[in-house]
């Protein structure tokens, strides 16, 4: 059984930084992709980022995009999301998790995946 743990959450003012990261434990870890997701209060959960374990390659959404970057230490079993220019639309609970299955090319979806952290909140005040 895979474990989950985000850390990093916190509240900064807008144009501030924070780093969020994600710790995997437990069972035998093999994923093949890890995702960032964030889900505001009254709204769905929404992709932000993935990083695809082997390789290393990322994909945003195109509302993060150039100011959010996903990495990963794979000896270390964590993945990290640094959130640049944050501002008050990025509030919200952010979720790492991860796909335990044979890669897919679809990755966006929370479907794609079998583990998920318990959240930590993010909010960004103007």
């Amino acid at each position: 059984q895979v474990q989950l743990v985000e850390s990093g959450g916190g509240s900064v003012q807008a144009g501030d930084s924070l780093r969020l990261s994600c710790a995997a434990s437990g069972g035998t870890f093999t994923s093949s992709a890890m995702g960032w997701f964030r889900q505001a209060p009254g709204k769905e959960r929404e992709f932000v980022a993935v990083i695809r374990w082997n390789s290393g390659s990322t994909s945003y959404a195109d509302s993060v995009k150039g100011r959010f970057t996903a990495s990963r230490d794979t000896a270390k079993k964590m993945v990290y999301l640094q959130m640049n220019s944050l501002k008050p639309e990025d509030t919200a609970v952010y979720y790492c998790a991860a796909r335990l299955r044979v890669y897919t090319s679809n990755l966006y979806n929370t479907g794609a995946y079998d583990s998920w952290g318990q959240g930590t909140q993010v909010t960004v005040s103007s």
